[in-house]
């Protein structure tokens, strides 16, 4: 999750290398200026225009109501091939299969080292990982957006993957090519482009057949605020099939209780204040977490909830983001004696001699650190048709996932049917009677659900609770279920939005002492506009007011003390929305 200033690394011709691979910085230019304007962004980076991109996303056919595997995943995490993180690859994959994880992507740092020695010496490794677990291994990169955060970059595994990883890496970073922290309103808004630009570009090798597809989402959005609520919309317009969502929660869940924590340590690391490139519209509590959840995620009528209002398709995740683990017992080995190595003046210069550090070495002794492993305290859950790449990748890009915290669940699926209206539990049997699809098929997660006007919606949650202890010997248990619902108005006139009115808690179910596998149903009746649900649940140890008033959010996440953020000790779900569709 860490920052790092790039320029102690031995400098390679990027040019060069980019026609090395096949690509020239004016073609790969070219081919955005195209997707760009194929894909109508009509978004004024840095004003207040928003694209009709999106709305073709809405506008597409409903997504039915399939049968889903779950697969457990994370799609952020480092081994020693990232300047600032320990482990082996193997180390990685052991722990998140002891966790039960089915999927996981390597997002080492992007940089010259990873460029041109990490990313390929790391190939090696991960294909022979491949071949000999039951486990999805991707390669991605955690990109430096240019002007703002962080993003995950997924690419299907083939024999392009790599290449357009690295041309992306050299091409379009931040940090690379430095448009990280830009100096004024016309150096932002040209940086900003440049990000819609890349994203464009990876969309355009996926509709090319150079690689079979791709996803980014943006890492830690609220950690520095530097993400404005505009970029969140111009990166997902530049091209909605690439540029999914954002993580809902943070990495770093234990930066609280590490081996170094001290009063006022939050976790995710969120402790920061604004910064001159900062957007100037985040309130200072929108640095901190909520009940280990991103503040654009955590607020009921919040960012998040502005751009699902507007009907856009933006999904969140959770993942481990794992450098260090809390309380391990491991240290980086020594650097090999004599030269280069001697003469390097600091660990990223060493490091980057390889693109990687030295195996770590086992101490004995507690070590600092603010991660879990993978799959040991954040999981994301997607709903796979098939368990392939391909699968996972267009389960996330549906928006077919829900994340939860400490095991809280052991499982959850949710449906949403149109339905005649009427009164009793049956709702209406299904007859028809010019009602369209009335008890027709419904939807899941992420999906879209078409209902007339008029007509009741039957929202069924069904909830499996956890039946063993997780890694802090808590046996979960989960307190409440929450519906938060809010319509769909359409595009917005100031793309810096971050609030949606008319989005509250509309329905809460107590589930205290409820165990194993029940059902929770909720009816929207007589439904007479476009709206989305989506949902929440946690264990009920830690709730208070939400960031908008009781009214809005009665019993939500609320920011944690100076000394009490374990995170063990307060834990949540969430899931993304369904749609529905209202004519």
């Amino acid at each position: 999750m860490c920052d790092h200033d790039p320029h102690g690394a031995l400098p390679i011709d990027a040019d060069a290398e980019l026609h090395r691979l096949g690509f020239s910085r004016r073609d790969m230019l070219r081919t955005a200026g195209i997707a760009l304007a194929a894909g109508a962004l009509s978004a004024v980076v840095g004003g207040t225009s928003t694209s009709s991109a999106a709305a073709s996303v809405a506008m597409r056919p409903p997504v039915g109501d399939p049968q889903l595997a779950w697969l457990v995943g994370d799609h952020h995490v480092h081994t020693q091939f990232s300047h600032d993180a320990k482990y082996r690859v193997t180390q990685q994959l052991d722990a998140a299969q002891r966790y039960g994880v089915d999927w996981l992507a390597f997002t080492e740092h992007s940089n010259f080292a990873h460029a041109e020695r990490g990313l390929p010496a790391a190939r090696e490794q991960l294909q022979l990982e491949r071949d000999r677990r039951g486990m999805l291994i991707f390669q991605g990169l955690e990109w430096y957006i240019p002007a703002a955060e962080h993003a995950t970059v997924l690419v299907a595994p083939g024999p392009a993957d790599a290449r357009v990883l690295r041309a992306f890496e050299l091409a379009w970073d931040g940090k690379l090519n430095g448009w990280d922290k830009p100096v004024g309103e016309a150096q932002a808004a040209e940086f900003e482009r440049r990000a819609a630009e890349a994203i464009a570009w990876l969309g355009a090798q996926k509709r090319a057949g150079v690689i079979d597809d791709a996803v980014a989402l943006a890492n830690h959005p609220m950690r520095l605020g530097i993400d404005s609520p505009h970029e969140l919309r111009v990166w997902r317009d530049a091209d909605p099939d690439i540029m999914i969502g954002m993580e809902g929660a943070p990495g770093a869940q234990g930066s609280a209780v590490g081996q170094y924590s001290g009063p006022g340590d939050q976790r995710g690391e969120y402790v920061n204040s604004p910064r001159p490139d900062s957007w100037p519209g985040y309130p200072a509590d929108a640095y901190r977490p909520y009940g280990g959840f991103d503040w654009a995620t955590a607020t009921v009528g919040g960012l998040w909830d502005a751009l699902l209002a507007e009907g856009k398709p933006y999904w969140i995740t959770s993942n481990s983001d794992n450098h260090l683990t809390v309380k391990d017992t491991w240290v980086t080995g020594d650097y090999p004696a004599g030269e280069p190595y001697a003469s390097l003046p600091s660990e990223f210069d060493r490091w980057a001699v390889l693109g990687k550090r030295p195996d770590p070495v086992d101490t004995g002794a507690p070590q600092g650190g603010s991660d879990f492993w993978p799959g040991q305290f954040s999981r994301l859950h997607t709903g796979v048709v098939t368990r392939s790449y391909a699968g996972v990748l267009e389960a996330m890009r549906r928006g077919r996932m829900w994340v939860d915290h400490g095991h809280l669940l052991g499982g959850l699926d949710v449906r949403a049917r149109a339905d005649m209206p009427g009164k009793g539990a049956g709702r209406g049997n299904g007859a028809g009677g010019g009602w369209g699809n009335a008890a027709g098929r419904g939807v899941t997660l992420g999906g879209r659900l078409a209902a007339r006007r008029g007509q009741d919606v039957v929202v069924t949650i069904t909830v499996t609770t956890t039946d063993y202890v997780n890694a802090a010997g808590i046996l979960p248990e989960l307190a409440h279920v929450d519906l938060i619902a809010g319509p769909v108005t359409g595009a917005v006139s100031d793309a810096d939005t971050v609030r949606a009115p008319e989005t509250r808690v509309v329905r809460q179910f107590d589930t205290t002492g409820t165990r194993g596998t029940f059902t929770l149903t909720h009816v929207f009746e007589r439904v007479d506009r476009p709206f989305y649900v989506r949902f929440r649940g946690s264990d009920g140890n830690r709730n208070g007011a939400g960031y908008h008033g009781a009214a809005v959010d009665p019993t939500g996440p609320i920011v944690h003390g100076d000394s009490d953020a374990d995170p063990w000790k307060d834990t949540w779900f969430y899931a993304n929305p369904i749609f529905v569709d209202v004519a």
